[in-house]
């Protein structure tokens, strides 16, 4: 199993600086496994149980979390009109440095991923990955059987702009309401395929992005921690 620097552990997990993990070790406020570690440059499995300061500090190289996004902010790092939504995230992951996985855009809730792990989200968020994404939608006027036919099509907009073919299901008992299942995640493609079909679009939230659905027990602008296995049934 390999084996590194217990300096480095805390470090990565975003609770200290390299400076603050030394000075925390050598004052012999942490443990592994329950004994106490009082070198930096100790060499630890991170599969070992590490608490400082009595806080429990996460091992893992790499991180995967789930928010259910609120409105109002944006999925990158910084814009004049509105916060990013890693400002949400308590200061040890911000430091940790986890990113949005893909963009939603700021009017638009539901779930979102977060990572530090690249390669992830790049398979994620690749078209050629043809992950579903499935948006629930409310819309100013009915949905009907020709617009799902017509997005079941594909779309080419008046800019040369094509959409793959998507999947509309509509709610029978609100004929205002459905699910929009598209492949790619173009800017706005969402809100251009209804529009195409005349609607425009009130509300919208993600609610699936492959096997992966939004735990509904979260409340918007809350946040859970995914398993690595979890997170990967993205691609399920």
């Amino acid at each position: 199993m390999e084996l590194e620097r217990l300096d480095k552990i805390l470090t990565g997990s975003g609770l200290y600086t390299r400076s603050q993990a030394r000075a925390v070790i050598l004052s012999g406020a942490v443990t592994v496994d329950g004994r106490a570690a009082r070198r930096p440059e100790e060499k630890v499995s991170r599969a070992s149980v590490i608490i400082a300061q009595g806080r429990h500090v996460d091992t893992d190289r790499t991180v995967y979390y789930m928010m259910n996004k609120p409105a109002g902010y944006i999925c990158a790092t910084e814009d004049g009109a509105y916060p990013a939504v890693t400002a949400l995230l308590p200061r040890h992951l911000q430091a940790r440095g986890l990113f949005p996985v893909g963009r939603l855009d700021a009017d638009v809730t539901g779930l979102l991923l977060l990572t530090d792990d690249g390669a992830f989200s790049h398979r994620v968020t690749a078209p050629r990955s043809e992950i579903e994404k499935v948006y629930e939608i409310w819309t100013d006027s009915p949905l009907g059987e020709e617009d799902e036919n017509r997005l079941a099509m594909g779309v080419t907009m008046a800019d040369g702009t094509v959409y793959r073919p998507a999947r509309l299901t509509r709610d029978g008992p609100d004929p205002c309401h459905g699910f929009v299942t598209v492949t790619e995640g173009k800017f706005h493609e969402v809100k251009n395929l209804l529009a195409v079909c005349g609607h425009r679009i009130v509300t919208m939230r993600r609610t699936a992005i492959g096997g992966l659905r939004l735990d509904e027990a979260l409340t918007t602008g809350q946040w859970k921690k995914l398993s690595w296995e979890e997170a990967e049934t993205c691609f399920s």
